[in-house]
């Protein structure tokens, strides 16, 4: 490999219409008895999510410096099932199950293998540069199109 190679970050990859992202656990996502944190999933989680809105060619970074608007997360459910331990090797499956015009709702799940440790439903809702609910890119819509599950009214 060359050093341009090594040098560029992770990327997930998309396997069909889900987005897959691998991560292993460090000692920083750990508590005193090695188990992962409860709050570095979602961490785990919005790294996924950015990094599955990158791969479909979705801009976050353009658009907010447009003042155009942002992503918030307006809703997070997650059920921990199982724990990640240090050094675990775990990935971040996400797919995109409904779109409406001002929202996307993900469900991710992370696992170890096939053992599911957590199951996680996201909202996140496009907001304008005042902080208001605003309809998302068009361009973004169509991207989101062949990936969502069903599209939403709002």
């Amino acid at each position: 490999m060359s050093g341009t190679e090594i040098d560029k970050p992770y990327r997930g990859a998309f396997d069909g219409r889900t987005h897959r992202f691998a991560l292993r656990v460090y000692f920083e996502d750990t508590d005193a008895a090695g188990i992962v944190y409860y709050a570095n999933y979602l961490r785990f989680m919005e790294r996924a999510r950015s990094d599955m809105l990158r791969a479909i060619g979705v801009d976050q970074r353009a658009t907010l410096d447009a003042g155009e608007g942002v992503y918030v997360v307006a809703e997070a459910n997650i059920k921990y099932r199982a724990p990640a331990r240090l050094d675990d090797e775990i990935v971040v499956v996400s797919s995109l199950d409904k779109v409406g015009a001002a929202t996307a709702t993900i469900h991710q799940r992370v696992m170890r293998g096939q053992e599911l440790l957590a199951d996680a439903t996201i909202v996140a809702a496009f907001m304008s540069p005042d902080g208001r609910p605003k309809r998302q890119p068009k361009a973004w819509l169509e991207l989101f199109k062949p990936l969502a599950a069903k599209e939403g009214k709002e």
